[in-house]
């Protein structure tokens, strides 16, 4: 599919991911097709409608799967009706992200852009989403897409209503702003917590059946064997007493975080 500002990728037969290389942040979301609906895992930054893609990729009813209520990956949730959210970042998404100011998101949005951006894009009037979700999540809730089951974890640190999605039949583990390579997972930021970060980090080595590893940033699917990564990252922070605040960046091979 070609586009002027998303890249869409087809992992398998069912699974897609849509990417936005041409701003600094390399933002990665993710539609999986069942039998019966879809689900969205974010929906990027907001410069250009995610919807257009998600339209021509498939006819089935969409929902989003929110991992996160920071301004980069709800762009394109007014565009869509069916909208889920953990229950610690209900308020974040109806009322706006917490501690961060507008003027910062704009800064941040507006940057090292390499691609065209569509003419409907102004950064002086840029706003992150807010609205009502149709649902919230919580951990260890499972949504059956049709043939296709999905497993919530509630995976806290980055923020405190972070999520991870397990789609439970191909072994996919979606993520989001948890494992990634390339760049530190942040944990710095007064909403953040490091200790909790570091909880969900070890958490997710401890999953069995994962695959491929899609995270919500830089390279598109990691191999299993980064989890090796994580857990050296997890014990060497305990080893040296670094999971708190002010402590730095800290990197074990593909994996780093900065508290």
């Amino acid at each position: 599919m070609e586009d002027n500002w998303f890249t869409v990728t087809q992992l398998d037969h069912a699974t897609f991911g849509i990417s936005e290389y041409g701003h600094w942040e390399k933002v990665h979301s993710y539609l999986l097709l069942g039998k019966d609906k879809a689900a969205l895992i974010d929906t990027g930054l907001g410069i250009d409608n995610m919807k257009k893609i998600t339209d021509q990729l498939t006819s089935l009813p969409v929902m989003v799967l929110t991992t996160h209520v920071h301004w980069d990956h709800i762009g394109s949730h007014g565009e869509y009706g069916d909208i889920f959210v953990h229950e610690q970042e209900e308020d974040w998404l109806v009322n706006g992200i917490k501690g961060l100011p507008i003027d910062q998101i704009r800064k941040d949005v507006a940057r090292d852009i390499t691609l065209p951006v569509p003419a409907s894009f102004n950064p002086e009037m840029y706003t992150p989403y807010q609205g009502k979700p149709a649902g919230t999540l919580k951990d260890g809730d499972t949504i059956n897409l049709g043939d296709r089951e999905l497993t919530i974890y509630h995976t806290p640190g980055h923020s405190p209503g972070h999520i991870a999605v397990f789609d439970v039949k191909n072994g996919f583990l979606f993520s989001g702003d948890l494992i990634y390579d390339e760049t530190p997972v942040y944990a710095f930021f007064p909403s953040t917590s490091p200790e909790d970060l570091v909880r969900s980090l070890e958490r997710m080595t401890n999953l069995n059946g994962v695959k491929r590893i899609y995270g919500g940033h830089n390279s598109l699917g990691l191999d299993p064997d980064i989890l090796e990564d994580v857990r050296g990252l997890v014990s060497y922070l305990k080893e040296h007493n670094l999971i708190v605040f002010g402590t730095g960046v800290h990197r074990f091979n593909r994996i780093s975080v900065q508290f």
